[in-house]
C-alpha cells in the first residue's frame, strides 16, 4: 500500500502513519520529494485498508498496490487455466459451447435436446431445474426430478452436464446426483454463503456476471471461490442491465478481454440471456469468439414456441446447426477451434 501525503503534512503526521504501518507488522519504505513524502507499507498489506491512513492528519490519499482478487489474477499465475470437465477442456486452444434448454421440462424434451446437442456438434448439456423467475408465478423449474431427467439424458448422449444451483441446501443433492459442472446465477454472483460452499468441492463452477455487477465485483466473487480451495472457475458473461429496452441486456464485449488481461480463469459468454431473442444470438456469438472468449453457453430447444421458459431466445436444432457451421471458420480465423 502507498500512503501519499499532503504537501503541508507534519513531521508528526508522516511518523503517526509509519507507526500504524509497524503497528500492523508491516515495515516502511519512505521517499521524500520536493513536494510530498510518500509512504510505502511494505509486507502482506492485506490487513490494512485504505480508510485506516485516509482519516489521519496530512494524508492525502492512500492506494493498494496489489489487486484485493489474488488467486484469480494473473500476477499470481501468468499461465492460462484450462478446466477439465470429463475429457472436454475449457480454456484451451479449442471454443468449447454448451447448449441446451433454459428449463427442464419433461423427460421425452430433455432427451429430444441432448440429441439436438449431439448432432448439432456441442459437448456439454446444459438444463435448468430449479430457476429463479421475477415473477413467483412463473414456473420454477422441476425440482430434484429436473436433476434426473437432465442426467438420463445426458447419459443417453454420452454429455457431461451443466445446471444452477440456487439453494446452498441443494449443494449435497447436486453431488449426489453428480452434476458436472455448477452454474451459479447473475442473481446469486454475490451470494457469499453460496460461494464459499462451491468452494469447498471439487466440481468446475460458472460463475455469471450479476445484472449490474463490474468487472472488479465479479472477479472479487471468483477469490470467495478460490480461497476455499476450488480453482476450477469460468467466468461467464450473460449482459449487464442497461437504459436501453431494445434488447433484454447489454452484452458487454469489453469485458472478455478485460478478463483476459486480469485473469488467468476461462471466459465464456451466454448470448441468449444477453439478447434475450433468438435471431440475436448468431450475431452476439460472433461478437464473443473474436473479443477471445472460450466458449458459450447456448439455449437450444426442440420446439422453442412451446418452451416453458424463455422460449424467445431459445435456438431450435436448424438454427443451431446453422450457427455451430458459422462458428467454425470463425474460430479458425482466431487460431482456434470448434470443440
Amino acid at each position: 500500500m502507498i500512503i501519499v501525503m499532503s504537501p503541508a503534512a507534519s513531521a508528526q503526521s508522516i511518523d503517526d502513519v509509519i507507526g500504524k504501518i509497524r503497528a500492523a507488522g508491516l515495515s516502511e519504505h519512505v521517499s521524500r520529494g520536493t513536494e510530498r513524502t510518500i509512504i510505502g507499507a511494505v509486507g502482506d498489506e492485506r490487513s490494512l485498508q485504505p480508510s485506516m491512513f485516509e482519516m489521519m492528519p496530512g494524508v492525502e490519499r492512500a492506494l493498494r498496490v496489489l489487486k484485493d482478487y489474488r488467486i484469480v489474477s494473473r500476477e499470481v499465475q501468468p499461465d492460462n487455466t484450462v478446466v477439465h470437465v470429463r475429457g472436454q477442456a475449457i480454456g484451451g486452444g479449442a471454443v468449447q459451447v454448451i447448449a441446451g434448454p433454459c428449463a427442464v421440462e419433461t423427460a421425452p424434451q430433455m432427451q429430444q435436446a441432448a440429441r439436438l446437442v449431439r448432432e448439432g456438434g456441442a459437448r456439454l448439456l446444459r438444463g435448468g431445474a430449479f430457476k429463479p423467475r421475477t415473477s413467483p408465478y412463473s414456473f420454477q423449474g422441476l425440482g430434484v426430478a429436473g436433476l434426473d431427467h437432465l442426467q438420463e439424458a445426458a447419459r443417453q448422449q454420452g454429455l457431461p452436464v451443466v445446471s444452477e444451483l440456487m439453494d446452498i441446501r441443494l449443494l449435497d443433492t447436486f453431488l449426489e446426483y453428480d452434476i458436472d459442472v455448477i452454474e451459479i446465477g447473475a442473481r446469486n454472483m454475490q451470494n457469499t454463503d453460496l460461494l464459499k460452499e462451491v468452494g469447498r468441492i471439487n466440481k468446475p463452477v460458472i460463475l455469471k456476471r450479476g445484472l449490474s455487477a463490474t468487472v472488479s465485483e465479479w472477479l472479487m466473487a471468483a477469490e470467495y471461490i478460490a480461497i476455499g480451495g476450488n480453482h476450477n472457475i469460468i467466468f461467464c458473461e450473460r449482459g449487464v442491465r442497461s437504459f436501453d429496452p431494445a434488447a433484454r441486456n447489454t452484452l458487454d464485449v469489453t469485458a472478455i478481454p478485460l478478463l483476459k488481461r486480469e485473469t488467468h480463469l476461462p471466459v465464456i459468454v451466454d448470448p441468449s440471456h444477453a439478447g434475450g431473442k433468438a435471431w440475436l444470438v448468431p450475431a452476439l456469438s460472433c461478437a464473443a469468439l473474436a473479443a477471445g472468449a472460450d466458449g458459450l453457453m447456448l439455449e437450444v430447444h426442440p420446439d422453442p414456441a412451446q418452451a416453458w421458459c424463455d422460449g424467445d431466445q431459445a435456438l431450435d436444432g436448424a438454427a443451431f446447426g446453422n450457427l455451430m457451421a458459422q462458428l467454425r471458420p470463425l474460430a479458425q480465423v482466431m487460431g482456434r477451434s470448434l470443440a
